[in-house]
């Protein structure tokens, strides 16, 4: 998918519901959004979408803190808004498709578009801080702002070149930190 399309798909979604909470995003499209003890050792799942006889679910694992099942929740709503119609209908962090990467890459687009605004991701780049100062103040991993620079250079900003370059699985490799400590909470 384009930047384009990735980034239209967020801003129908936010004209349309007004909603800047995943969560309660997946209430109002009538996404059903499920908990489950799913571990939180570095292999554990962290979320996954599946549509079957219509019905939408998202699952996150609810092992983790609520700023990362936060993050996982919009990844997977990518899946459920822009991989619809793919003929693919479940999706997680196992790479079982050759495809996979790309859309992966798409999901991680729309969290990065979705969780993060233009506006809010300037003003703490204008702060004279590092891109990961920026990332724990943003309350994200660094992976995830590198996607939003992506985003915002393909809007036109000038900005400098990122220390990372994110993998489009690191969802499925990430380290999760404890709670107290959760990107700078």
């Amino acid at each position: 998918m384009s930047y384009a399309e990735v980034c239209g798909a967020v801003e129908a979604l936010q004209k349309k519901y007004h909603e800047s909470n995943p969560f309660r995003l997946c209430e109002d499209m009538n996404i059903l959004l499920l908990s489950q003890a799913l571990g939180n050792t570095p292999d554990a799942i962290k979320g996954f979408y599946l549509e079957s006889k219509r019905i939408r679910t998202i699952t996150v694992n609810c092992d983790l803190p609520e700023a990362v099942q936060k993050i996982i929740v919009a990844h997977e709503l990518g899946h459920a808004v822009l991989h619809r119609h793919s003929g693919i209908h479940a999706f997680h962090d196992i790479g079982l498709f050759d495809e996979s990467s790309l859309l992966e890459k798409d999901a991680n687009l729309f969290a990065a578009e979705y969780l993060l605004r233009d506006q809010d991701v300037l003003e703490t780049l204008n702060r004279d801080t590092t891109f990961f100062s920026a990332a724990a103040m943003l309350r994200v991993p660094a992976e995830l702002l590198d996607f939003k620079f992506r985003v915002l250079k393909w809007k036109g900003y000038k900005l400098i070149e990122p220390p990372i370059s994110a993998r489009s699985n690191f969802l499925a490799n990430m380290e999760v930190p404890d709670d107290a400590d959760c990107y700078g909470e």
